[in-house]
């Protein structure tokens, strides 16, 4: 019996859920976490060698960013082959010994999947290119110009520009809300349908347990190709095209719903899965609690609340839950202070000297929220943003809007592993992108040996959460959002958790009545059940509940 199937068997009420409920999700991000063969880029027999890590975290699951095959325009999320594994990553024979390995530790496997584009290199677009009446001609979104030459409609790439390139072969222009190496699929041809959820197969028979939804409200376009309005004016810095228009036409059509019902039927019928919509924009909110609405949809999707704000806050927190009522049909959230497009957290919120004691904070906050969470690689160590050099950058989206837009490249450095190694031991080889020069004092190998450490801090926090089912599945109820100081409660029959954060960096007030006779779950940076030191928090159970 394997570590899952003993789980499976657990009479716990956290084991009668469905696994993923309230789980901790791992990302990896493939390049950056371990390079097994000293070509400075990370792959998945370096992914293999260090899932020990990841299981002795805690963490339920691991969520891998793109190995596909790809020319790596976006590093990955430009597919050219969506069944193999991109050679720079290994081969499909290293992703199932990968799978084999996660599944005896216990990690179930989540993977990227990609629908609303692909790569220019992918052979669906080479054929839909190549004439007007091809086979595939309808697989992509093409048009022609106007009367003057010039683009179908006003509609924006993200990474700046028009959404719309020439293709002097077929004489139109075809459209892609990223890169011009991204052409658009156009998902309301039902043979494209088919050809993805025939890419979900392929990924289903090969065990995976789930599947991450890349950028999925711009799965379909308007077939009438209606210009987008202009935005509403905004005190906001603008610096991008995309930024000047409500994008109503090139995203968020009403027909992607009924994709990812059929899309959801197919991975139900392969047993107890997890599926999470990407789902960013200006019409984020509306958009993620269709995309999971009642028990047909997605079971999650995934929160952008934390991911570019500038300072955390008590009322940040309040807004960000209230949105996700526990309320029958209501969909599950998913909570991440991190991931490989946003700036580390610790260097967005907290000054550097500061650093240590709020990445203690923060995770404490962040594993205490009710819905699934998200843990990007390196945040169990405390990593801060990295200052990428312009001649260092690899982010196009920062290479174009140089030096307006924050490099991506700085959330994307490699994984520390061994503090006195060449390279931090990633590997040998001078990586794709700088080691972190205040990295090296937060390697694996330093903070697994000392009890002190956020990667203990955080081991024991994840324990907590699986031994507590009103932190993994329970409701939560607010009691006090001030200024810097905020206080919940999480209740599972019974069983409560009273959370309280003094997010400020001096004394906070206690909010609430003190309770002498709790008994502390966990506590950071001196928090006592009466007293809140600057950027302090705790978790403890009341004196006594009916």
């Amino acid at each position: 019996m394997n570590a899952l199937e003993s789980a499976a068997q657990s009479g716990s009420a956290i084991q009668q859920a469905p696994w993923w409920k309230g789980a901790v999700i791992y990302q990896i991000y493939p390049r950056s976490f371990a390079d097994s063969n000293d070509d400075g880029i990370g792959d998945l027999p370096g992914i293999t060698a260090h899932l020990d890590h990841v299981s002795d975290l805690g963490a339920d699951a691991i969520w891998l960013s793109p190995f596909f095959t790809s020319p790596m325009a976006d590093f990955g999320y430009d597919v050219a082959d969506y069944c193999d594994v991109d050679p720079i990553f290994g081969t499909l024979s290293d992703f199932d010994a990968m799978v084999e390995r996660a599944h005896a530790l216990g990690l179930r496997v989540i993977i990227d999947q990609v629908y609303s584009h692909c790569s220019v290199e992918n052979p669906w677009f080479r054929e839909s290119r190549s004439s007007r009446d091809n086979a595939k001609a309808d697989w992509f979104v093409w048009a022609d110009a106007k009367p003057d030459g010039s683009p179908p409609t006003n509609w924006q790439s993200v990474f700046g520009g028009p959404a719309w390139t020439w293709d002097a072969r077929r004489g139109q222009y075809y459209l892609h809300n990223f890169l011009k190496d991204q052409p658009q699929l156009n998902l309301h041809n039902p043979q494209v349908q088919e050809a993805v959820l025939n890419v979900a197969r392929f990924w289903l028979d090969r065990g995976v347990d789930g599947f991450r939804l890349d950028a999925i409200n711009f799965a379909m376009h308007d077939p009438q190709f209606r210009d987008n309005p202009p935005a509403p004016p905004s005190t906001k810095a603008r610096t991008r095209p995309f930024d000047f228009q409500e994008k109503k036409f090139n995203q968020s059509h009403p027909d992607i719903p009924q994709f990812i019902e059929r899309l959801r039927a197919l991975i139900d019928s392969y047993g107890t899965l997890f599926t999470v919509a990407e789902v960013g924009g200006d019409d984020s909110d509306r958009e993620m609690k269709l995309f999971t609405q009642g028990n047909h949809r997605f079971n999650s999707a995934y929160g952008f609340d934390f991911l570019y704000a500038d300072t955390l806050t008590p009322q940040l927190v309040a807004d960000a839950v209230s949105r996700w009522p526990d309320m029958p049909g209501m969909g599950w959230p998913s909570w991440a202070f991190e991931n490989h497009d946003a700036p580390r957290a610790i260097s967005r919120w907290a000054p550097p000297e500061k650093a240590h004691v709020f990445a203690r904070l923060k995770m404490l906050l962040l594993l205490s929220l009710r819905g699934n969470i998200f843990l990007y690689n390196g945040e169990e160590l405390g990593l801060t943003q990295v200052d990428i050099p312009y001649t260092d950058l690899r982010d196009p989206e920062a290479i174009a809007n140089w030096p307006l837009t924050l490099s991506r490249d700085g959330a994307r450095t490699p994984i520390p592993w061994v503090r006195d190694a060449q390279y931090c031991g990633f590997g040998t080889t001078r990586p794709w992108l700088p080691v972190g020069q205040d990295h090296a004092a937060l390697a694996v190998d330093i903070q697994r040996h000392d009890p002190d450490s956020l990667l203990a801090l955080t081991r024991s926090l994840l324990r907590l959460r699986h031994e507590m089912p009103a932190l993994r599945l329970g409701s939560l109820e607010m009691l006090h959002v001030g200024k810097s100081v905020l206080a919940f409660d999480r209740t599972h029959g019974k069983q409560v958790v009273r959370c309280v954060f003094n997010l400020a960096p001096e004394q906070g007030d206690w909010p609430i009545e003190a309770d002498a006779k709790a008994r502390v779950l966990a506590a950071v940076n001196g928090a006592t059940p009466d007293s809140l030191p600057a950027c302090s928090g705790i978790l403890f159970t009341p004196e006594h509940r009916p």
